[in-house]
């Protein structure tokens, strides 16, 4: 699963010096975070449409569409999707209760 969010990872930072006009995600760019962000919560919002439905097909295509948008706006950002694997590594075995616990100590 790795190698295509590398090889998405590689095609969306390409894409940061495309044509607007040729791209979908030069666009994105283009238009700046705040247009990225609205992609991502329309496509948030999408997905919790699907899985409300319960139509199995949908949920996929739009948790798709969200990944995808999420994936745009951690480019921008100079993030890649190790970045947040190697956070969900870091987060595995731990009680969700415990590490939130932890985080809330750290702003404190």
């Amino acid at each position: 699963m790795n190698d295509i969010l590398d090889r998405l990872a590689e095609t969306l930072e390409a894409r940061k010096s495309a044509d607007p006009q040729s791209s979908y995600v030069a666009k994105l760019y283009a238009k700046g975070l705040d247009s990225i962000l609205k992609k991502v919560g329309e496509e948030a919002t999408e997905t919790i449409i699907a899985a409300k439905s319960g139509d199995r097909g949908q949920i996929i295509y739009e948790t798709a569409d969200l990944w995808f948008h999420t994936m745009v706006m951690l480019a921008q950002a100079g993030l890649h999707p190790n970045d947040v694997l190697n956070e969900l590594a870091r987060r595995e075995g731990l009680s969700g209760i415990e590490e939130k616990a932890a985080r809330m100590e750290q702003k404190g």
